[in-house]
C-alpha cells in the first residue's frame, strides 16, 4: 500500500521563496505531500490555532531557516517561525531542519540587497539558530543542497511504519464484508463452544472417552463385520452392485476420512459414497464425525478420536495375525 507522508514546511517567506520552492518540488517528486501556511486562506481560528491544527495533521515537520527571524506573534513576542518549530517539538513530531551558510547568506545580501538580513531581532534569530542547530539539522549553500537533504531525509522516514501519512482511497480495501465474515465466524465459534459444553455433559460422551481411553473394540469389530453396506456399480466397475462389510469399507476409505472428505462441488463418485452412504452409518458408532468448514458452504466428514484408536486396533489385529518369519539358518 503506497503511503504519502505529509510535511509541513516552516520559514520566513519572503526571503526564502526559492527555497521553499525547492523544498516543495523534492517532497513532491519524493512522492509526498507538502503543507505550508502561505498555501492555506486563514479561517475563523487564530493564525497561531491554525498553524498548529496543520502541524498536528502533517506527519513530519520541515525547518527552513535564512537571515530573518520572521514576523513577531504580537502576544509573546516570538517569531511565528519559531512558534512553530516549538510546538512541532512539543508534540514530538518527526523533523528535520536546513539552515542557511554564513558564507552563502553574506553572499545572498550582497547580490541581492539587505532585506535577506534580520535587522530588528538579531539577537532573537542568534539564539533560534543555536536552538535549531541542537537537533537534527544541515546546512545549505543553494537549492540543490535542500534538494538533496529533502531526498535523504524522507527516504528514511517513508521507512519509517509508525507514520501513518495518506493513502488513496483506491487502495483502501473494504473491510465491511471481512467484519460481517469475522462477527459470523465469532457467533459459530461460541455456538461450538457451548455445543461443546453441553456434549461434555452429556453420559454418552463420557462414555465415548472412557471407550477412547479405554478401548475393548472387540464388540464394535463385530457389529462392524456383521453389518453389510451396498458398493455401486461405478465404483466396482462391474456391471452390478457389490455388498461388503461396514468394516472393510471403513479400513478402504481410512486415508480419505482421517484427511477429511467434504462435500464440495468438485467431489468425485468415491467421495460422494463416503461422504453420504458411509459416513453417517460410521457416525453412528462415534468413529466419524461431520462438522461445517468455517467460510465456505460445504462441510466435511473425519474420524473422531475413537476412529483413530479403532483403526489403530484393527492394524495391531492385522500384524498379530501375521506367521513369525523363520529364523535365518546361521
Amino acid at each position: 500500500m503506497k503511503r504519502k507522508l505529509q510535511v509541513f514546511i516552516s520559514s520566513t517567506y519572503i526571503d526564502l521563496i526559492e527555497e521553499r520552492q525547492a523544498a516543495v518540488s523534492a517532497i513532491l517528486k519524493a512522492g509526498h505531500i507538502p503543507a505550508g501556511m502561505e498555501l492555506f486562506t486563514a479561517g475563523d481560528r487564530s493564525q497561531l490555532e491554525t498553524i498548529n491544527s496543520w502541524i498536528d495533521e502533517s506527519d513530519v515537520y520541515m525547518l527552513i531557516l535564512g537571515g530573518r527571524y520572521g514576523a513577531v506573534e504580537p502576544t509573546s513576542n516570538v517569531s511565528y517561525t519559531e512558534l512553530e518549530f516549538d510546538y512541532a517539538a512539543s508534540q514530538k513530531k518527526p523533523m528535520f531542519s536546513v539552515v542557511i551558510k554564513d558564507d552563502a547568506l553574506e553572499n545572498k545580501i550582497k547580490t541581492q540587497g539587505t532585506s535577506f538580513s534580520e535587522k530588528e531581532n538579531p539577537k532573537e534569530l542568534r539564539l533560534f539558530r543555536t536552538k535549531v542547530l541542537s537537533r537534527i539539522s544541515s546546512f545549505f549553500e543553494d537549492t540543490k543542497d535542500i534538494r538533496l537533504c529533502v531526498h535523504e531525509t524522507m527516504a528514511d522516514y517513508a521507512a519509517n511504519r509508525d507514520l501513518s501519512g495518506w493513502v488513496s482511497g483506491n487502495e483502501i480495501v473494504d473491510s465491511k464484508p471481512l467484519i460481517e465474515e469475522v462477527n459470523k465466524l465469532s457467533a459459530e465459534n461460541a455456538a461450538l463452544k457451548d455445543k461443546i459444553i453441553h456434549l461434555e455433559n452429556l453420559p454418552q460422551t463420557k462414555n465415548l472417552e472412557n471407550k477412547v481411553n479405554n478401548p475393548d473394540f472387540s464388540e464394535l469389530k463385530t457389529l462392524l463385520q456383521n453389518t453389510l453396506i451396498n458398493l455401486p456399480k461405478n465404483l466396482t466397475k462391474g456391471e452390478e452392485n457389490m455388498e461388503i462389510t461396514l468394516l472393510k469399507a471403513f479400513d478402504i476409505a481410512k486415508d480419505e476420512l482421517i484427511t477429511g472428505v467434504t462435500n464440495d462441488m468438485d467431489m468425485s463418485d468415491t467421495d460422494q459414497f463416503v461422504f453420504f452412504n458411509l459416513s453417517p452409518k460410521l457416525q453412528i458408532h462415534g468413529l466419524v464425525d461431520n462438522e461445517k468448514v468455517p467460510g465456505v458452504r460445504y462441510r466435511r466428514s473425519y474420524v473422531t478420536p475413537l476412529g483413530i484408536a479403532f483403526l489403530a486396533y484393527l492394524e495391531k489385529s492385522k500384524i498379530a495375525k501375521q506367521p513369525a518369519k523363520p529364523a535365518r539358518k546361521r
